[in-house]
């Protein structure tokens, strides 16, 4: 994996795909609407597979909750994952019986395997990460059996330990949550 060099400075950061804006992390608390325009990004495409994920993220076996990255930009501030959540996942049987609801900390979690992931592409060799921290998360909407659950995530800050982001899950077009999550190397 090449190391591409760390640049925090926004003025320096390579221009954003076509129909994309300028994340401002002020605005986006309670962000009701998409970070990323997600028509500009091909869903389907596949980034980093799976398998691939691997090489950067510590997650194994049925807590490896991301089926592959669609989307990031060259700069790992940006990054677009997607959840394929199956009737057969280890939590429908209890959550609930006759009625599987996706755990909201389920979700939270995957978003924060994306955040890994960006955080340690940029590094020469990966880094173990713990989330550390989760701040304005509000749940809009359901997820259940069935559903692709995309994960967006914002790098909103970066240090060679410490990585803060703004995350986003969105099922057909719609914000079904969104926080402010933290992680740091801890290996």
């Amino acid at each position: 994996m090449s190391s591409p060099s760390l640049t925090t400075d926004a003025s320096a950061q390579p221009a954003l795909p076509a129909g994309q804006v300028a994340f401002n992390p002020a605005s986006t608390p309670a962000a009701k609407t998409p970070i990323f325009d997600l028509s500009k990004i091909d869903l389907t495409a596949c980034a980093v597979s799976k398998h691939e994920l691997e090489k950067t993220n510590a997650h194994r076996d049925k807590l490896a909750l991301l089926d592959k990255i669609v989307w990031y930009t060259p700069n790992f501030q940006q990054g677009v994952a997607v959840w394929h959540v199956r009737p057969d996942e280890f939590w429908v049987p209890g959550h609930f019986p006759g009625r599987p609801i996706l755990p909201g900390v389920l979700q939270v979690e995957a978003s924060a395997q994306l955040g890994v992931f960006l955080f340690n592409a940029r590094w020469p060799a990966p880094k173990l990460c713990a989330f550390t921290h989760i701040s304005d998360c509000v749940f809009r909407g359901q997820v259940v059996p069935g559903d692709d659950l995309y994960l967006l995530c914002q790098e909103i800050r970066v240090t060679e330990r410490r990585f803060e982001s703004f995350v986003q899950g969105v099922v057909k077009g719609k914000v079904v949550f969104s926080a402010t999550i933290n992680g740091m190397t801890i290996g």
